[in-house]
């Protein structure tokens, strides 16, 4: 490729024109004589027209020019300038008289053909062909090529690789057709990862070498058992890792630490070792502290606030979070305190005053500004979801006082909807003007599916558990005999509508259900409806056998209302549910149901009570908490129905006695079958229609630990509890309603109201109470109590709307109980391991856990061992 030449030499280009190339064409010489262009031709190889090319030079025939001269020095640096060619050279052909015929032979930069990377693997390659637009057709400049180089070599020197190199070359495609297109080839040598073998620190007598290294969170020396975080030496890091050597000593008082100096020593290729050198200086302390400038708060009202107060060990950092924390949007600091408040313009700035031995004085300076009134509150980039859906969430208001506050929440509601990308959400604010103190904001928007397909699958309890559903999210009703609405569906208008199936070789479940989060659309009044029909086949446990001439028959239909409070404060919500059951037994004879032909009715309330403030993507929450409290009660029907339970519950003792001793002395008497029978006939009047309360909590909590680069790591804790009860202790617990625990939680919430309650690293609703533990006909009956906790420590790859990809690392521990004599909140079956879960709108969340469960199965010896739990899809 033949280089750009520099400004200096077009003089001499030109004064060319008169000697080397008139001389080639056999013409006389010109000193600078004005001559009259009579023609221009262009040669070489170009893909712009003629016509094109001599419209760049700005020359046209008939202009009178000097030759040589200044004219054409400009022409050429205009071209050179255009970066489209590799070499420009101008000839005069002829001279007739006054006219002078022109010729432009120029090479055009060549095109890319194929740009090709060798030494990463071949997705790296791609991104990195993409990153730096490596096109067919880009212009293969030396600017491209410098370029190139130094966004691969600075790419994987972040990374810890200082020893990267890149080859680049270029060869022009062989044709038939003589074309200007070169193909690309570009070699990566990483070389091996930089290590960072030593961190020797000096001067530090305060903290020990182990403090100041532990303070370092992104650059580690090398040891044999750190595994989650590497060595490698990145120089961006490292400068990062002495700032924070420094907050920390200024979180302690030393205000005036500073490193004087620090060294990078080449070890070998491979390793590297650091050396710095601290100045620690003196102990300070805080002393008086003044505010400057407030009048909407009083000086009490903001020492409360800053915490802070005369005589504490000065902690630079704390002051700088009091003052203003960039780190939490909703921190409770001074300058949230007036930007809730309106006051959007306020500034507070915390200035040294006087400093006396070991203690300093401040002032706190503040300039409150007007007070701000948000005025145009918009929202775009929603081309399905209709506004009504989205305005009437929105806190913020046009007239109202503007507050951070309210974006934030507004920001993290709209993401909680479920109908855009969170990871987008992003307010901007406009036409601020702070003499007239108003201020406008947009919501910008980025839709994504709304709609999944449900297909899931997993083994336990039986074998293979399936179902196919559909939710859509977005739905409109009041659209449903619109024609034009159906794209495919009508949709828009923030509605859910659910069709699901599941079945597995013992039981089959259909349901449908409808949720209209605004009721009314003025205000967030939940309405939800649902109904439901189960067919479940007796199953043998032991044996894996299915007996589908024995059916429980499952029919039963919900309505519900949920509405939001404003106290304690507006992140509760309160929701209520009416919902009934038939429960109707052909043949289905167990030690749970022993009335084997009957039926139950199950007509209960159910209240919760709820707070979430997660924040702010729903499918990978970075802090924030959620709780419930839920009760389901039955009516007490033994308060009035007549029935002396106290006699049945007596009378059903002594046949079960009887039975018992017949079975043990006369196991062929036919007596036996006939307590069964008498038995049953008792239980069917004490569970006609059922008696029970169930309580059930669970809280969660996430905290961002750290970021790792330029994502979070986030810890995921965890606390459930469930307690099945009964009024009247005559009567008895229920043989419905009961607790499940281990597995994946497949079918939660199924059958006869069952709760399946995951524990990984176990089988399926194998973790029975040890009261039974030797007694495998109970095996299926669930229990009445459960706790269970967890700690999920989650690692975002990818969060794009497109597809969320995050990894987990998890340890878990829980157990069920008959009756809280054998309650034991320690004696837990525990188990720990790693799993992934992709989120794809269109399919919901696709998993795969790896659990090792620590402690035996009930009724077994020896720990569980692994166990892979698997599920496509997300539960409903």
């Amino acid at each position: 490729m033949t280089k750009k030449l520099p400004f200096t030499y077009f003089a001499f280009i030109a004064f060319l024109f008169n000697t080397v190339l008139l001389s080639a064409q056999g013409l006389p010489g010109t000193t600078g004589k004005e001559y009259i262009i009579g023609d221009i031709e262009v040669t070489g190889i170009s893909t712009y027209s003629k016509n094109t090319i001599i419209t760049f030079t700005g020359l046209k025939n008939g202009e009178r020019i000097a030759l040589p001269g200044d004219r054409i020095s400009a022409v050429i640096k205009k071209l050179w300038d255009l970066e489209l060619f590799s070499d420009i050279n101008f000839f005069i052909t002829k001279i007739e008289g006054e006219k002078a015929f022109l010729e432009i032979n120029i090479q055009e930069v060549p095109e890319l053909n194929q740009a090709r990377i060798e030494g990463v693997r071949k997705r790296k390659a791609e991104d990195l062909i993409k990153d730096n637009s490596l096109n067919p057709g880009a212009k293969v400049t030396e600017n491209l090529i410098t370029t190139t180089r130094n966004f691969i070599t600075n790419k994987y020197r972040k990374d810890g690789f200082l020893n990267t190199k890149v080859l680049i070359s270029t060869t022009p495609v062989k044709d038939t057709v003589p074309t200007n297109k070169v193909n690309m080839l570009v070699r990566i040598d990483k070389g091996d990862r930089v290590k960072v073998d030593k961190i020797r620190v000096e001067g530090n007598e305060q903290f020990s070498d182990g403090k100041v290294r532990a303070a370092m969170k992104n650059t580690k020396q090398k040891k044999f058992w750190r595994f989650w975080k590497r060595s490698k030496y990145i120089k961006n890091d490292y400068q990062e890792d002495k700032e924070s050597i420094i907050s920390k000593y200024k979180e302690k008082g030393y205000r005036d630490a500073r490193i004087t100096s620090d060294s990078l020593i080449v070890e070998d290729d491979n390793s590297v070792s650091l050396k710095l050198a601290i100045e620690e200086g003196n102990k300070y302390y805080f002393g008086d502290i003044n505010f400057l400038g407030n009048s909407v708060y009083s000086d009490n009202q903001l020492a409360r606030q800053l915490v802070i107060k005369k005589g504490d060990v000065y902690n630079g950092v704390l002051l700088e979070k009091q003052i203003a924390d960039n780190t939490k949007p909703d921190a409770n600091d001074l300058t949230n305190l007036y930007q809730n408040n309106g006051y959007l313009f306020s500034n507070i700035d915390a200035v040294e005053t006087n400093v006396k031995n070991d203690t300093i004085d401040f002032e706190i300076r503040i300039r409150e500004g007007k007070l701000v009134h948000f005025d145009h509150i918009t929202v775009t980039g929603n081309d399905k979801t209709n506004d009504h859906v989205i305005y009437r969430i929105l806190r913020t208001k046009p007239g109202q006082i503007y507050s951070k506050d309210l974006v934030v929440r507004t920001v993290r509601e709209i993401g909680q909807l479920g109908f855009f990308d969170p990871e987008q959400l992003e307010p901007q604010f406009k036409n601020a003007d702070p003499q007239a103190g108003t201020i406008d904001i947009n919501y910008p928007v980025v839709e994504k599916g709304a709609s999944q397909i449900e297909l899931q699958g997993g083994f336990g309890g039986g074998g293979f558990v399936g179902t196919l559903g559909l939710a859509f999210s977005n739905f409109s009703i009041r659209n449903i005999f619109n024609k034009e609405a159906y794209s495919p569906l009508p949709m828009g208008d923030g509605q859910t509508l659910r069709i699901r199936a599941q079945a597995s070789q013992f039981f089959q479940t259909y349901s449908l259900s409808f949720v209209e989060p605004w009721l009314g659309g003025k205000r967030p009044f939940q309405l939800s409806t649902s109904f439901s029909h189960t067919i479940q086949f007796l199953f043998n446990n032991r044996t894996r056998d299915v007996d589908r001439d024995s059916k429980f028959l499952i029919t039963g239909g919900s309505i519900g209302i949920a509405k939001r409070l404003n106290w304690p404060d507006n992140y509760f919500t309160l929701s209520q549910a009416v919902s009934i059951q038939h429960y109707n037994l052909k043949n289905y004879n167990t030690r749970l149901f022993t009335f084997g032909n009957g039926s139950s009715n199950n007509l209960a309330y159910t209240i919760g009570i709820n707070r979430n403030n997660t924040a702010v993507n729903p499918i990978f929450p970075t802090s924030g908490s959620e709780f419930n409290l839920i009760a389901k009660l039955s009516l007490p029907y033994s308060l009035w129905d007549g029935t002396d339970y106290s006699a049945l519950a007596e009378e059903r003792s002594d046949l079960l006695d009887e039975q018992l001793n017949l079975v043990n002395t006369d196991p062929s008497n036919t007596r036996i079958g006939e307590i069964t029978t008498e038995i049953g006939e008792i239980d069917q009047e004490r569970f006609d229609w059922l008696e029970y309360y169930k309580i059930k909590f669970d809280a969660t909590w996430y905290t961002t630990l750290t970021k790792l680069g330029k994502q979070p790591l986030v810890l995921r804790t965890r606390a459930e509890y469930g307690f099945l009860g009964a009024y009247n202790n005559n009567r008895g617990n229920i043989p419905f309603e009961r607790f499940f625990l281990g597995g994946d939680g497949l079918g939660a919430t199924a059958l006869d109201g069952r709760e399946v309650v995951a524990l990984r690293g176990y089988p399926n609703q194998s973790l029975i109470p040890l009261s039974r533990a030797n007694d495998p006909d109970f095996i299926e009956d669930g229990a009445t109590i459960y706790n269970k906790y967890s700690l999920e420590l989650r690692y975002p790859i990818t969060l794009k709307p497109s597809a969320s990809i995050y990894m987990l690392a998890f340890l878990e521990g829980g157990a069920s109980y008959d009756s809280f004599r054998g309650f034991n909140p320690f004696q837990l079956n525990r188990s720990a391991g790693a799993g992934l879960r992709i989120f794809m709108p269109a399919f919901g969340l696709l998993g795969i856990d790896f659990g090792y469960g620590f402690d035996p199965i009930p009724g077994t010896t020896g720990n569980n061992g692994w166990e892979t739990h698997f599920i496509i899809g997300q539960q409903f």
